[in-house]
């Protein structure tokens, strides 16, 4: 079966700037021509997600939703969590995760590198003294919206990689 992906619209289930350059540039490298467009959807799962299923859920869901409410030929989704891993500081790496969906229904999916957050970062979105990381990344570096621009992984690479990156 031959996949048509020139001229394809693309929904991307956020209204996160990093997130949408990450799609538009990943198509780009790809040199898929293709009309990027973005709205807000809702997920099941909570604002941090605290474990690979959760983060593939956030993914897929953002993914369906987004191609359902702009009838797009594609959804894309990105969604960050961190998943326990063993060896670690903290015991948690952060991963993003992509998922692409088509009007079938079909889904395929690819993830980011994995990188640790600090450990005080980690206790409190697991002590749920804050609901999401991006909060306590937005204390230690001082930058407000960082998930919306370089990430916590720009701040801790000094720009080496960023949010972007990771989700390309």
């Amino acid at each position: 079966m031959k996949i048509k992906l020139q001229g394809v619209t693309v929904a991307v289930g956020s209204s996160n700037p990093a997130k949408i350059k990450a799609v538009e540039s990943a198509l780009k490298k790809l040199k898929i021509k293709a009309s990027v467009k973005s709205c807000r959807v809702k997920t099941t799962i909570g604002p941090q997600p605290l474990s690979l299923r959760e983060t593939l859920r956030g993914a897929i869901e953002r993914a369906h939703n987004a191609r359902a409410l702009l009838s797009a030929d594609l959804g894309a989704g990105l969604e960050a969590g961190i998943v326990s891993f063993p060896a670690t500081i903290s015991g948690y790496l952060n991963f993003q995760i992509c998922a692409i969906v088509d009007r079938d229904g079909r889904v395929t999916v690819g993830t980011s590198p994995g990188f640790e957050f600090p450990t005080q970062a980690v206790k409190k979105v697991i002590s749920e003294e804050v609901a999401e990381l991006e909060v306590v990344m937005e204390e230690i570096s001082g930058e407000k919206k960082i998930g919306e621009k370089y990430g916590a992984i720009g701040f801790l690479t000094r720009n080496v990689v960023t949010r972007q990156d990771l989700g390309e």
